[in-house]
């Protein structure tokens, strides 16, 4: 290419920007879903909520640690920095 652009860079910049703006916001909205399974019809046809189990929380919980934990690199980041 040219002077101006490094390809290095611009990758490093795309794939972290896809991670941060896309998949912690997805991975977030699995662990809402998580807790909070869909509704499954009953023997008469009308839809029964189900309560979300052990597993249910067990995801939700590993999702928000992630988000969590990449809020908090992000701050310490920004900090470190200054």
């Amino acid at each position: 290419m040219n002077s101006w652009i490094d390809p290095n860079a611009l990758w490093k910049i795309v794939v972290v920007g896809i991670l941060a703006g896309a998949g912690l916001p997805a991975l977030f909205a699995v662990g809402v879903r998580a807790l909070n399974p869909p509704a499954v019809p009953d023997p008469t046809g009308a839809l029964v909520r189900r309560v979300p189990g052990a597993l249910g929380h067990a995801v939700a919980a590993a999702c928000f640690a992630v988000v969590l934990a990449a809020i908090g690199w992000g701050i310490y980041v920004i900090v470190a920095h200054s």
